[in-house]
């Protein structure tokens, strides 16, 4: 059990039958009146945010969130397979569950999958991946202003911007949080 006067970033605990993850927290005591704590709290399976006020007495429920590692193997359909790096077992995970930046995951990348008493809520891809640009627009001379970009089609199907020196076949950096280059890979 964790009281709301325990609260720190990052906690997760469960709220309603939900588990919950404290983002920040304020410990607020008006000059009148009892002491509150003030969160912003997200409801680790949808992602929905709020914002609520406790008392430091109210007490809930610790959640254990389980982040781990596993090898993504290959799709079937709608059905995404994961590998555990220990136990070499196959979890199939529905692609409603993935999320946007999973566009940047190509097979053998390793992932973390988030899941709580068992069941998967997520899979998080690692934060900066190296991909082949499979086909873009040459650049064309004159065009030197800054900061012009291009469209870019990823060996994942993924687009992306990229400045007009980067052409197809070039290796580049992605940060999968904003999907956003960061720069060309080296090697």
């Amino acid at each position: 059990m964790i009281s709301a006067g325990e609260f720190r970033n990052g906690i997760t605990f469960e709220m309603d039958g939900k588990v919950m993850q404290v983002l920040e927290f304020q410990h607020v005591k008006p000059g009148k009146g009892a002491a509150f704590v003030r969160a912003k709290i997200r409801n680790v399976i949808t992602g929905t945010v709020i914002e609520t006020s406790f008392s430091p007495t109210d007490k809930f429920e610790n959640a254990y969130v389980e982040r781990k590692d596993m090898e993504y193997s290959y799709s079937d359909g709608n059905l995404y397979y994961f590998m555990d790096t220990e136990t070499f077992e196959l979890e199939p995970i529905d692609a409603k569950l993935l999320g946007d930046s999973f566009r940047f995951v190509k097979e053998n990348m390793v992932c973390k999958v988030m899941s709580y008493k068992g069941k998967v809520f997520g899979v998080e891809p690692p934060n900066f991946v190296e991909l082949v640009v499979s086909e873009t627009e040459p650049g064309f001379a004159g065009n030197t202003a800054t900061n012009v970009t291009k469209p870019a089609t990823l060996e994942t199907g993924a687009e992306v911007k990229v400045p007009l020196f980067i052409g197809p076949g070039d290796k580049i950096k992605i940060d999968t949080r904003t999907g956003e280059y960061l720069e060309r890979a080296k090697g």
